[in-house]
């Protein structure tokens, strides 16, 4: 892979987006390698945490607009290229960070979003660049805005187009921690070790569980819960902890 990067450091594997000189701007051939970076870090039983970040002065320009207006449609494109890979980490087994700094433009900002994590830089934003060339948001961004914002206040990002610097995006919810942006591959990475010392089957089960119990009833989140909880309460890591909690001693997960 070229455009993509992919390290694996044990638990914890890093996704770079790597076209710095078109701001990680996503053609065809990023695309497609970033669908195979995914597939990469999801088919690793090692792998439990997964960091989405760009190389050089931004996060994502979005789709690099050179080769995305074509006489092909663009919804071909964004079925068959882009939401494969968003479906691969909202659907994944491995939990996802992105890194954001400077800004996520585009469907750079779904990408970012569409990770289960956000840490973005105290400087950073999320731009709705799409109003400036006459089109509304695609790869789920306006689901992201929609469930984050409420109607009113995304429909008027939307028309607005406008950046949402990282202090809003936090207090709205669509990231989770903003950091100097000095600090942000540190604080990324410590955050990611960290979580890479939990539960891994009890994160997946809770990732699962949260794409679910927004469309169902209450008593079907129970039911969905429970379902869960019958699988985990009879793994080798439940058994342990419990062991560990009632003798206070430390736990170490091991996804079985």
């Amino acid at each position: 892979m070229n455009t993509v990067l992919y390290e694996n450091n044990g638990a914890i594997a890093t996704i770079t987006l790597n076209r710095p000189e078109k701001f990680n701007a996503l053609d065809t051939q990023m695309r497609k390698e970033l669908l195979q970076a995914i597939e990469r870090a999801e088919g690793d039983d090692g792998v439990r945490i997964v960091i989405m970040k760009g190389n050089g002065p931004g996060f994502c320009a979005g789709a690099d607009l050179g080769v995305a207006l074509g006489k092909e449609p663009i919804s071909n494109q964004l079925e068959n290229e882009y939401k494969p890979f968003l479906m691969a980490i909202h659907e994944g087994e491995k939990i996802y960070i992105s890194q954001v700094h400077k800004t996520a433009a585009g469907i750079g900002g779904a990408l970012a979003m569409t990770c289960d994590f956000c840490v973005m830089a105290d400087n950073a934003n999320i731009y709705l660049a799409f109003a400036a060339i006459g089109i509304v948001p695609d790869g789920g961004k306006t689901w992201h805005l929609l469930h984050g914002m409420g109607y009113s206040r995304a429909l008027q990002t939307i028309i607005e187009g406008r950046k949402i610097p990282a202090a809003e995006c936090l207090a709205l919810g669509l990231v989770n921690k903003v950091v100097a942006e000095a600090e942000l591959e540190k604080a990324t990475r410590e955050w990611a070790v960290e979580l890479a010392k939990g539960a891994p089957l009890a994160q997946r089960a809770a990732k699962r569980l949260l794409k679910k119990v927004g469309a169902v009833s209450y008593g079907e989140a129970i039911s969905l819960e429970a379902i869960e909880q019958d699988v985990l309460t009879r793994s080798e890591d439940c058994v342990n902890a419990v062991d560990a909690f009632m003798n206070k001693r430390k736990v170490e997960f091991k996804g079985k």
